[in-house]
């Protein structure tokens, strides 16, 4: 992995499907990719099952991604996940994706994410808890 001291790394093996006519992982699973590493990610720090049930969550804004390197099948990733940005309401999620076969970055990206309140269908600001967890986790990061 690179320098990069990552609040959270999870692994993904590249499928077969996940390849496109140019013989290399389509654009769209990196999203996957990124999407997986955050569920693990709060599965580890902040579940949010309770929060979903209470009507409320984070909802993905915007989603980006910065193609280094093309990935082929097969492979496996480490795709690291560090917090960059927390606001009362709002987080940003950064992503680092390392592929095991080249010894190198592939793919950078971020998330960020939005409270939102299912039943009032509006923003809502983040829990007093969850928004502590990630300042921490934001604060011991390089």
């Amino acid at each position: 992995m690179s320098d990069n001291n990552a609040t959270f790394v999870c692994q993904v093996s590249v499928a077969w499907g996940e390849m496109d006519a140019l013989a290399h992982v389509n654009n769209v699973a990196y999203f996957r990719y990124f999407e997986t590493a955050r569920i693990a990610f709060f599965e580890k720090y902040y579940p949010l099952e309770q929060l979903y049930r209470a009507g409320c969550g984070p909802v993905i804004s915007e989603n980006q991604a910065r193609y280094k390197r093309a990935v082929t099948y097969p492979d496996t990733l480490s795709i690291s996940v560090s917090v960059s940005k927390v606001h009362s309401d709002r987080f940003t999620l950064e992503y680092e994706i390392f592929s095991d076969n080249q010894q190198a970055v592939t793919t950078t990206g971020s998330s960020v994410a939005v409270m939102f309140d299912f039943r009032q269908q509006r923003k809502a600001d983040m829990p007093e808890d969850l928004y502590k967890l990630l300042k921490n986790i934001q604060q011991i990061e390089p």
